[in-house]
């Protein structure tokens, strides 16, 4: 089956993309969705984080403290390769086993750090999103409430916009407005179709 992964940056718009994908019946396999589901109270991935951190990485009802651990990890990188381990395996056999399910004529892949995880191995095509840095801090601002500073590290540590682009099968730019984005999108779903034909 031919799978598209689809990729951009923080605030870049790849919900907005994948939505329409899926409001034309295409199956979206998110991985920022699958990456919660691995750290589920008492799923694996969960118990590895309460050993090393202790309570302190919880709220009160056992859900993972996300803005904590979000801290302590882009503030120390040792943590975050530690904190990877415990999950990129974990999403990877979800992913795959999601994308195997799929009944459209192709499937999306949303995953932010496909080219980083080394999730672009699953697909055969990749679509990225692409807005301007000051475009991207703006609207993660408004999206998430982050102060600047943490966004832009956030960007710093993902890929830079100029690998992504030069790694990109296709490229859709995200700048303008929604109707914008979905001209861009409609050719290559039929794009798509076609070449799902013959995969």
């Amino acid at each position: 089956m031919l799978v598209v992964g689809l990729t951009g940056g923080i605030g870049s718009g790849k919900t907005a993309a994948s939505d329409y994908f899926a409001s034309l019946g295409i199956t979206v396999v998110d991985a920022d969705v699958v990456a919660r589901e691995v750290v589920e109270p008492h799923q694996p991935a969960w118990q590895a984080i309460l050993e090393r951190y202790g309570a302190q990485a919880f709220h009160s009802d056992l859900t993972l403290n996300r803005a904590w651990l979000r801290e302590k990890v882009f503030a120390q990188p040792s943590e975050r390769v530690w904190l990877e381990q415990q999950t990129h395996p974990r999403i990877r056999e979800r992913l795959i086993q999601q994308l195997q399910a799929a009944k459209s004529s192709y499937a999306i892949l949303v995953s932010p750090l496909l080219f980083e995880s080394g999730q672009s191995a699953l697909v055969q095509r990749t679509l990225l999103v692409d807005v301007p840095t000051d475009i991207q801090v703006a609207r993660a601002r408004s999206r998430d409430g982050n102060d600047e500073e943490q966004i832009r590290r956030i960007i710093a540590a993902q890929m830079s916009r100029e690998e992504r682009c030069a790694k990109a099968t296709d490229i859709v730019d995200n700048s303008a407005d929604l109707p914008s984005l979905y001209q861009q999108l409609g050719p290559l779903h039929q794009r798509y179709l076609e070449l799902a034909k013959t995969s």
